[in-house]
């Protein structure tokens, strides 16, 4: 039974279909999962998801919405610890790593999302896109505090480890790809350092 929604708070109901989506579609994708498998899994009725989200492309979008904000959530604490910014990129690195040996692992959501929805005009993609422009700009704004320099190259080398890592750590032994992700930014991080050192000598 659907408990009533009280002024001011998320509504259980949405709360529930938004969590029975999210761990469906990470599972087994997003066009493998129909509205009626969510319906009857969140225990809702039809007309309920209807009134949270108005069709399939919505719910799409909360879920990487949610997953965005886990994303961002990560990345703030290790902002917000005050390291220095190679320190900072090895904490996000860690988190990355972590991620991938847990149990449910099913690689990068967003990832996973735009194979589905490889059209760019599509808010889908699109949505995609603008989570990756906000994570690069982010490590490109902690590189640049190791580096003077534009940033841009070393962050686009970094995002392009992570997308590795998260792919390969479907496929292989996640530690071994977690450890040589993290073996990767190390070197990233040094040879990035060196090349400011080497300028201002």
């Amino acid at each position: 039974m659907e408990r009533s929604e009280s002024p001011g708070r998320p509504s259980e109901a949405r709360s529930r279909l938004l969590a029975t989506a999210a761990r469906l579609f990470y599972a087994e994708g997003i066009h493998a999962v129909g509205i009626d498998r969510v319906v009857a899994e969140a225990q809702v009725t039809r007309a309920t998801l209807y009134r949270h989200f108005p069709g399939k492309e919505d719910l799409v979008l909360a879920y990487l919405t949610d997953a965005g904000r886990s994303v961002r959530e990560l990345v703030e604490e290790a902002v917000a610890d005050g390291s220095p910014a190679a320190d900072t990129v090895r904490a996000i690195s860690r988190s990355i790593a972590h991620g991938i040996q847990t149990a449910d692992f099913r690689g990068c959501a967003f990832l996973n999302a735009v194979a589905e929805y490889p059209d760019p005009r599509h808010p889908v993609h699109q949505a995609v896109i603008e989570h990756r422009q906000w994570f690069l700009e982010v490590m490109t704004g902690l590189l640049a505090r190791i580096r003077d320099e534009p940033a841009l190259p070393a962050a686009r080398h970094f995002v392009m480890l992570r997308d590795g890592a998260m792919t390969a750590g479907c496929l292989y032994d996640p530690e071994l790809v977690c450890e040589t992700f993290l073996r990767g930014v190390n070197g990233l991080l040094q040879a990035h350092a060196q090349e400011q050192t080497g300028k201002s000598a």
